[in-house]
């Protein structure tokens, strides 16, 4: 098993996790939807989903910041960093940002999540400790930039 190689695990843990904060990161816009696995999208202008402040002001209640704050920039963030894991482009901060979502979803918003939420820690660190594999930009950037350097 230790032949399988880490560019493969790598791939298949970016894709995964993206997926999974892409798919959430959806449900808070309307008017822009890409679904990648089922092969559905629908192009258009995003925009806030009416309910999207109302979860974050009522079910998700965080402290320190408000709904009106933590709505758009939980949206966004999950859009950008799903984006960049999937190409393999600044993959360790973006692994690390959502780590950071992670904990917060967790510790603040469903404590009793923790099987899932440490399933996705997992893959985000694993990405983190050991980077995003041959398949993705950041090598290839790294690799000509070794070359220029040399």
């Amino acid at each position: 098993m230790e032949r399988i190689p880490h560019s493969v695990i790598a791939l298949l843990g970016r894709f995964s996790i993206a997926a999974v904060f892409w798919k959430s990161g959806q449900t808070k816009v309307e008017g822009f939807a890409v679904d990648l696995v089922e092969g559905t999208w629908s192009l258009g202008w995003p925009r806030f989903a009416d309910s999207t402040i109302d979860l974050f002001r009522y079910e998700y209640n965080l402290p320190f910041i408000p709904p009106e704050i933590a709505a758009p920039l939980a949206a966004f963030a999950e859009h950008l960093f799903p984006i960049l894991l999937l190409v393999g482009l600044a993959t360790r901060f973006s692994a690390l940002a959502l780590l950071i979502m992670t904990a917060v979803i967790q510790i603040f918003v469903y404590p009793d999540a923790y099987p899932t939420h440490g399933v996705w820690a997992t893959v985000l660190l694993y990405l983190i400790a050991r980077g995003p594999g041959v398949i993705a930009i950041d090598h290839w950037v790294a690799r000509r930039y070794r070359d220029l350097a040399a």
